[in-house]
């Protein structure tokens, strides 16, 4: 039986994650069921996007993700299904898997399945689990719509690179208080040439990207590119949200400096 992860923004003080579960073993009492995180804040797209992307790869091939973030259906962002390196996705074409997916998924599916309730409010307990236990037993995509051409687009970047400098945001802030940006380090690199810079952010600069937290003074913030290729502030044996106060979808910019090669 597949694996069924589950990534949603409902918390873990109301009934739905718990509804959604008895749902899935009430059609599949053998499902294995695992969770992501459920505590993304409401309708964050690039928190659900930075988690789930994160996550999804480390799964054998087969696992089915039900990803319930802002997933209220409408006529611009149906529900869909995926099927993208043998593991199959199924979610609101909110922009979120755009974020997930650097390349073209190979199948997408735009859902026409029948709600057994007449709420539409909970669409990941009434479409979700019903799509999710039809693969679960070998049902094809092909079978729950029709083909989608792509999937609905939602950019990182507040601020595309420009010749001298790049505008991105906070899109993440961990429990150590480290704040991951929407920057990656190929549009870094592809963007400074090798340049000297300055990362701007809350009036702190800093001029180095570094390999581990050591490598600055104790209380020194420091950037470098966490293991999914974002940058991230931080600060060694410190808290980077506490000491620069800054939250989610602030800015931070970094200038390249003409004519200087490090």
């Amino acid at each position: 039986m597949p694996i069924i992860t589950l990534t949603s923004d409902f918390g873990l003080k109301d009934h739905y994650v718990g509804t959604v579960k008895g749902s899935i073993f009430s059609e599949l009492p053998e499902a294995q069921i695992v969770d992501i995180s459920h505590l993304i804040p409401p309708c964050d797209i690039l928190q659900g996007a930075y988690i789930f992307s994160n996550t999804w790869s480390h799964f054998p091939a087969g696992t089915i993700h039900i990803v319930a973030v802002n997933a209220i259906s409408s006529i611009e962002h149906p529900h869909v299904g995926i099927l993208h390196k043998g593991h199959y996705f199924i979610g609101n074409d909110n922009g979120l898997f755009s974020l997930v997916f650097p390349l073209k998924p190979e199948l997408i599916v735009e859902f026409n399945l029948r709600q057994d309730s007449d709420s539409l409010t909970f669409p990941t307990r009434d479409i979700f689990v019903k799509a999710a236990c039809h693969l679960a037993r070998g049902g094809t995509l092909e079978m729950l719509g029709k083909r989608k051409e792509k999937l609905s687009e939602r950019s990182r970047l507040h601020q595309p690179p420009g010749e001298l400098n790049i505008r991105g945001n906070i899109i993440y802030i961990d429990s150590a208080g480290n704040l991951v940006t929407d920057i990656t380090q190929s549009v870094f690199k592809e963007t400074g040439k090798g340049r000297n810079f300055t990362i701007e952010i809350a009036g702190y600069n800093i001029d180095k990207i570094v390999g581990k937290y050591s490598d600055v003074a104790d209380g020194e913030m420091l950037a470098f590119f966490n293991s999914s290729g974002f940058l991230e502030i931080a600060q060694n044996k410190g808290n980077a949200v506490k000491s620069l106060k800054k939250t989610m979808n602030e800015s931070i910019r970094i200038e390249f400096h003409p004519d200087q090669n490090r």
